[in-house]
């Protein structure tokens, strides 16, 4: 079973083949608010929740939000803009050309100074500021390329005074939680404030249960990660903006940084942007992506995330199954009984929940154990056990079918829905039942039960066994 979870972002490259995107691997859908309006996305959200119900397959929904973002507007064309010659952002709404495209912060121009540079487009093209007409820019470019619409934009150092959550935000977020979404992506988060607020939107809508994923991609959140990791529920390592608001050369280093905070805390960590990026125009990716989605899996990642490649490339599936083909060679190299000996998954906060997920994957080292099956309500403790690395998987069992969702975007674990039963031994053998049936293990394995007695109840894990599946399960 591979163990690391992919993300693909829908768009117009997946319409009609949700079922296939299932099918060949994907464990979460993403919905990118920075494009695309209610409408489309309520559309694409139903006909994932129709996919998913066919093929009774938990895949979970996250809405991405645009954030206090700034980006172009629409153009006529795609354009190709050459080194040396000149453009302006105007914040009027136009078809853009060659010659001037709209600015989506109407307020850029009190911001910038001369000789600035602003990026587009991730950083691939680089305009460099050279006066103020009104309350246009104009810009000299310094390194051109081929230019479409709605591409971000990035100002390093200029202190725009965008607020965390614009009203589009807002009014997004309230949508997402009508349709029923597993989790929220915030984008430009800079402080637990932020995330704080949207916690408080959840609360008034009594919704309470679903999870914020913080998106990394600025100096203040880099300053302030330990105390975003900390009311968050996961973290995406957005390397697009974050390598153009800090030297890129720093990127990888914060990568690997933000892996191990992440994991070291228990919180899920998603790797992003530019996975195997060639991929959105070519059938094969550079030996160079490869490398860099393998290493990620090396480092420990939950999480990887495919965007354009599958939102708007040509060879979604392609994509999709070379992801999976990456993954699950690399971890087919990693020895994880070796690293948890070698103590590289160690957690921060210790207490009676971890060092009963520590032991408990530790025995399933020792034991070569086939599973590790653990009932939850709240998810706390199987994503505790998902921290240590165990080499085998983790069946989750749960009541909810948002909680088996959000679990499925968790470092290997496989969730299962099963209706919790007072006697422990009645449900234990109801439980192992399902997963001979679904052959997630076989009569004859060796696995690890864990739970809480009574069973189900997180928070009270006390319990820990080594059964052989088939055999009676004995009371405890």
């Amino acid at each position: 079973m591979r163990k690391t979870k992919i993300i693909c972002t829908m768009g117009p490259a997946t319409e009609g083949i949700y079922e296939d995107m299932i099918l060949n691997g994907m464990d979460a859908a993403r919905f990118n608010f920075s494009h695309e309006n209610h409408e489309v996305h309520g559309h694409r959200i139903k006909t994932m929740k129709v996919a998913r119900a066919k093929l009774n397959q938990p895949i979970p929904l996250i809405v991405d939000t645009k954030g206090p973002e700034m980006r172009i507007g629409v153009l006529k064309n795609k354009v190709n803009l050459v080194n040396g010659e000149i453009i302006k952002l105007i914040s009027e709404e136009i078809e853009g050309d060659e010659k001037a495209v709209t600015i989506s912060f109407k307020d850029l121009y009190k911001s910038v100074s001369i000789g600035q540079s602003i990026y587009i487009d991730d950083g691939r093209i680089n305009l460099e500021v050279v006066s103020i007409e009104g309350t246009d820019i104009v810009c000299k470019i310094i390194a051109g390329g081929v230019l479409s619409s709605r591409k971000g934009v990035n100002v390093p150092g200029c202190i725009t005074g965008l607020p965390f959550m614009t009203e589009k935000d807002r009014a997004d977020i309230e949508f997402a939680v009508d349709q029923d979404v597993d989790f929220i992506a915030l984008s430009f988060v800079s402080n637990a404030k932020d995330v704080e607020s949207v916690r408080e939107i959840f609360k008034q809508k009594n919704r309470e249960d679903i999870k914020i994923i913080s998106k990394i991609e600025n100096t203040e959140a880099i300053k302030n990660i330990d105390e975003i990791i900390a009311v968050s529920d996961s973290i995406m390592i957005a390397r697009g903006d974050l390598g153009i608001e800090l030297p890129v050369k720093s990127v990888p280093i914060i990568q690997k940084k933000l892996i191990k905070k992440c994991y070291t805390s228990s919180k899920p960590v998603i790797v992003a942007t530019q996975m195997l990026e060639s991929m959105t125009d070519n059938p094969v990716p550079t030996r160079a992506e490869v490398s860099d989605v393998a290493n990620a899996i090396y480092d420990g990642t939950s999480v990887v995330m495919l965007s354009g490649e599958t939102a708007a490339g040509k060879y979604p599936i392609e994509t999709l199954r070379m992801m999976t083909t990456v993954i699950l060679e690399t971890e087919n190299d990693i020895d994880y009984k070796v690293k948890l000996d070698e103590g590289a998954w160690k957690v921060i906060d210790q207490n009676v929940i971890n060092a009963i997920s520590e032991v408990t994957v530790i025995a399933a080292s020792k034991i070569d154990a086939k599973a590790i099956v653990v009932p939850t309500r709240s998810g706390n403790s199987v994503r505790m056990i998902s921290s240590f690395r165990p080499a085998c998987p983790i069946i989750a069992i749960t009541l909810e079918e948002g909680l088996q969702r959000q679990l499925n975007l968790s470092w290997g674990i496989k969730p299962m829905m099963s209706k919790f039963i007072g006697d422990q031994k009645e449900f234990f053998e109801k439980v192992l039942d399902q997963a001979v049936a679904t052959k997630l293990v076989e009569k004859g394995d060796l696995i690890i039960l864990t739970a809480g007695i009574p069973t189900g109840y997180d928070g009270k894990t006390n319990m820990l066994k080594m059964h052989k599946v088939g055999d009676e399960v004995i009371g405890g």
